[in-house]
């Protein structure tokens, strides 16, 4: 067995960094008329964004047909060895045709161009050579240069692939831009993501309602809110006065202070120990409007009213509730 080469690993990982990081540096001054031009094709078009590439620049194709998919601009990935074997029939007229290629010679993507031709498609080449065949045979072509690999001996695809990866990035994002595209249409493309839920999630889909919401009138006698908080198993219960509003709250964190203030705790009633005035948060609020005011004021419960103020509560929501969706 051949033994292993000794090397600086360290040292030589960050000259891979550094090489690709320069390289995508240098794409700065190639942001020109036709990175303009390219975009503006995109947004004009009637159709759909179709992507293609072989061997790296193909898998780096579907993650840029990932993120512009996600981002409001819907993309496909088409494998050009499976595109001239019948899957160019994705292919529309009003579509556009993205192709990537460093070298601009790939044969299998050269092969799909006379059928994008006679369409009529729009093509855009993203090329590290700008006197290529693909390149020339491109309505608009986005120059990629790179001007070495992170491979020593230049041969594995690495900083062109990632070149081509942040120019697809560039696209994306400015296409982004362009529509107006917000958070809240990225959380409704990923319902099932972090942020989706984050910014999808009410605090009405999560709260509690009904005989759940603990709750005693002012007038509770003590024994009657211990009964209560350790019934619905919330650390609380909610205080209402008369006309069935929130007049207050008793945590069981308020009941040892009171057995500390209070030798006869057992006869005092609920107005006396409760505090006002607790906080309150509307039922069409986000929930992460409500994670945002428990870690603010160091509570786990907040009570749901229709518009947040006195009115009767018609919920609650606790921490627990948040953590089960995944909100924290």
């Amino acid at each position: 067995m051949k033994s292993l080469k000794k090397i600086d690993v360290l040292k030589e990982a960050k000259k891979v960094l550094k090489t690709e990081a320069d390289s995508v540096y240098r794409l700065i001054n190639h942001i020109d008329r036709q990175f303009l031009l390219a975009v503006d094709t995109i947004l004009a078009t009637k159709g759909k964004v179709v992507i293609t590439g072989i061997g790296k620049s193909g898998l780096v194709g579907q993650k840029i047909a990932s993120t512009m998919t996600s981002t409001g601009t819907p993309a496909y990935y088409l494998h050009p060895s499976e595109g001239a074997h019948g899957d160019l029939g994705i292919l529309g007229k009003d579509d556009v045709l993205i192709a990537l290629s460093n070298s601009g010679e790939s044969e299998e993507v050269l092969n799909i161009i006379p059928f994008v031709r006679r369409l009529g498609i729009k093509l855009i080449a993203i090329v590290g050579n700008r006197t290529s065949t693909l390149a020339k045979g491109a309505d608009i072509l986005i120059h990629v240069p790179v001007e070495k690999e992170a491979c020593p001996f230049g041969l594995a695809p690495t900083a062109s692939t990632t070149a081509e990866l942040a120019i697809g990035d560039a696209i994306a994002v400015t296409l982004l831009l362009k529509r107006g595209f917000t958070k809240n249409d990225f959380a409704m493309f990923h319902p099932g993501g972090s942020l989706g839920k984050k910014l999808l999630t009410r605090v009405e889909n999560l709260m509690h309602t009904g005989d759940e919401i603990p709750s005693v009138s002012t007038s509770a006698t003590m024994k009657d809110v211990l009964v209560e908080i350790t019934s619905k198993r919330m650390g609380l219960t909610g205080v209402y006065d008369a006309r069935q509003r929130l007049a207050g709250i008793i945590t069981d964190g308020d009941l040892r202070r009171a057995l500390e203030r209070y030798p006869d705790l057992l006869e005092k009633t609920a107005s006396e120990i409760m505090t006002r005035n607790p906080k309150r948060i509307e039922k069409t609020a986000l929930a992460v409007k409500a994670l945002n005011i428990m870690e603010t004021y160091a509570i786990t419960s907040l009570f749901v009213t229709r518009n947040g103020r006195m009115d009767k509560p018609i919920g609650i929501i606790h921490l627990h509730d948040m953590l089960k969706a995944g909100i924290v």
